[in-house]
């Protein structure tokens, strides 16, 4: 039985208390007080359960590795992967120039079933995702680690000026530095998911994993001491061990922690417990299911 089942219970029997209190047999008034303090003892256990389903939440416990994985995040150096094998909880590194290069390497030795990446994956043709605004709703305190995803036109644009023009016309939202410098590799990646390779691919975001991993977001960042020991620790009560390596030439230890958790929600996917936002997936012209896994 849920929680919401026991409550419910609690209700209704503090609901017959309190109205069996006025024709209860023996000593009226004692008989009375006690049906009331009675139901109103059962009413602050209905309340403290509440309380408890809201502020402790479930959290989803060391994850189950069911088949080969791959978290991949972007660097300087390209890409940077995660690997995720049965039996081998730590994670190992790997690291290509591109996406495709990256997968084909590790392929070479492992049916790896299914690819997360931390990068849009379904772009939009003339509206907002619906992915990127549930996401930033589910990180309250992190809300600006997404960014909106351009229209596929607006990526295909020579300058950020002219995605900026293409981006308003299309949806009312300009086209800021960040958000386009991200262009070489959301292209990079559609152009490699358009080819249909043949293991699942699917959309994560770090830091919408960590929060899954936890319970809520991680507000220190993941840039800082604190944060990279908080990181890791999440990843450690969530199963995963500390991973082969943390920095190398061209990727940095948020990038391997980022490319960790996003190998763990593709380790989900695998087992058949992840969860896409939204559900079901949007799909634009492209065809390919737009959301961000958890």
């Amino acid at each position: 039985m849920d929680i919401e089942a026991w409550r419910q219970r609690l209700r209704d029997f503090a609901g017959e208390l309190a109205a069996e209190a006025g024709s209860a047999p023996g000593s009226p008034g004692e008989v009375s007080r006690a049906y009331a303090d009675a139901a109103r003892a059962l009413a602050r256990l209905d309340a403290a359960l509440a309380e408890s389903h809201t502020t402790t939440p479930l959290l989803p416990g060391p994850v189950e590795i069911a088949a080969p994985v791959l978290g991949v995040d972007g660097c300087k150096a390209g890409w940077v992967g995660a690997v995720l094998e049965p039996g081998a909880p730590r994670p190992r590194v790997v690291v290509a120039p591109t996406i495709s290069e990256l997968v084909a390497m590790v392929r070479e030795s492992l049916g790896i079933r299914v690819v997360g990446i931390d990068i849009p994956i379904g772009l939009p043709d003339s509206t907002i995702r619906r992915a990127d605004q549930l996401a930033r709703n589910a990180l309250p305190g992190k809300s600006s680690s997404i960014f909106s995803t351009l229209t596929r036109a607006a990526y295909l644009a020579d300058s950020r000026l002219d995605a900026d023009a293409v981006n308003r016309g299309l949806v009312g939202q300009g086209v800021g530095a960040q958000a386009f410098a991200l262009r070489d590799k959301i292209v990079e990646v559609d152009a490699w998911v358009r080819t249909r390779p043949t293991v699942t691919v699917l959309e994560v975001h770090p830091e919408l994993s960590f929060a899954t991993m936890t319970g809520a977001p991680i507000k220190a960042s993941k840039k800082t001491d604190e944060g990279r020991a908080q990181r890791l620790a999440a990843l450690a009560d969530a199963g995963l061990a500390r991973p082969s390596v943390l920095e190398g030439q061209g990727y940095a230890a948020d990038d391997v922690l980022d490319a960790c958790a996003v190998a763990w929600t593709a380790a989900r996917h695998a087992a058949g417990q992840a969860r896409p936002l939204p559900d079901p997936p949007e799909t634009f012209s492209d065809g390919i299911p737009a959301a961000i896994w958890a």
